[in-house]
């Protein structure tokens, strides 16, 4: 599958999704510094998944009605960092495909899907 990692993960998580055969690209590499609107367009053109630890991109989604392919939104306090890449990849691995569509809140143990709004 195709992700895009925010500038906000640890590059972890993108080595984990890789070494699943994900194809991963960064922010960081791509886009440094864009806008969280210009980041959402970059993914819905290239065709990627969202990963992002930030809740402004729900109100994008949301509010403003911004079209993307998924989110993944990671909701993991500080103590629990360690446990991220892991469950992410176990994620990729029930779901598969079944989270294109889908704005997907991760937390500690639990995950939570709803369908994105139709444009």
């Amino acid at each position: 599958m195709l992700f895009l990692a925010d500038e906000c993960l640890d590059i972890a998580l993108a080595r984990a999704l890789r070494a699943e055969g994900h194809n991963v690209a960064m922010v960081a590499e791509v886009c440094r510094g864009a806008e969280d609107a210009r980041v959402a367009e970059f993914a819905l053109i290239e065709k990627r998944i969202l990963l992002t630890e930030d809740k402004d991109f729900g109100q994008l989604v949301y509010a403003y009605g911004q079209g993307m392919l998924g989110v993944v939104f990671l909701r993991y306090p500080f103590e629990t960092r360690f446990r991220v890449a892991a469950e992410l990849v176990e994620l990729i691995r029930r779901t598969g495909r079944d989270i294109e569509g889908c704005f997907v809140t991760v937390q500690p143990g639990r995950c939570r899907m709803g369908l994105m709004p139709k444009e």
